[in-house]
C-alpha cells in the first residue's frame, strides 16, 4: 500500500470546506476583498472557489485535479499586490485552515507552497518575513540637542 499524499489527508471535502470558509473571510476583508469584486462580478464566488480547489489540490498530489486557471503572475498582474496584503491573506488561510481542523502537516506544506509563490504575487521586494531591515539610526544623547538646533528647534 502507498503511502497518502497529502490531498489524501484532507480529502476532496475538506479542501472545498477550507476554500469556501477562506473565500467567505476574504470577499469581505477591507484590506483584501476589492481584488477580488471584478472576478466575482464576472465569474463569480464559485468560479475563486473552483480555481482555487484545483491549484492546491493539485500540488498536494491529487491523482485526477488539473489546475487549469492562469500561471501565478498573470492571474495578479493586474493589482499591486504588497507584503501585508499578502500575509492578510496567509493569516485568512490559516484561520480557514484551523477552524476546518486541518492537519498539521497539509497546513505546514501549503503554506510553505503559497509563500514559495510570493515573488510572483507581490509587486514590493523586501516585503518578506524575515528579511532584516537594517539597523535604526542611533542618535547618542549629547548629539540629540544638537540636532534639535539644526533642525529649527529649541
Amino acid at each position: 500500500m502507498k503511502d497518502p499524499t497529502l490531498f489524501d489527508k484532507i480529502g476532496p471535502a475538506k479542501l472545498r470546506a477550507v476554500i469556501a470558509r477562506f473565500y467567505d473571510v476574504v470577499l469581505s476583508d477591507m484590506m483584501i476583498g476589492f481584488m477580488f469584486r471584478d472576478v466575482v462580478r464576472t465569474a463569480g464566488k464559485q468560479h475563486l472557489i473552483d480555481r482555487e480547489v484545483e491549484f492546491v489540490a493539485s500540488f498536494l498530489g491529487a491523482p485526477d485535479i488539473k489546475y487549469v486557471g492562469r500561471p501565478m503572475r498573470a492571474a495578479h498582474a493586474r493589482h499591486q499586490i504588497f507584503g501585508g496584503q499578502f500575509e492578510r491573506r496567509l493569516q485568512i488561510l490559516r484561520e480557514a485552515m484551523a477552524a476546518e481542523g486541518v492537519d498539521p502537516e497539509v497546513q505546514a506544506a501549503w503554506i510553505a507552497h503559497t509563500n514559495a509563490l510570493r515573488a510572483q504575487i507581490t509587486r514590493d521586494a523586501g516585503s518578506e518575513c524575515g528579511v532584516s531591515a537594517p539597523p535604526p539610526l542611533a542618535i547618542a544623547p549629547s548629539d540629540q540637542s544638537d540636532r534639535r538646533i539644526k533642525l529649527g528647534r529649541k
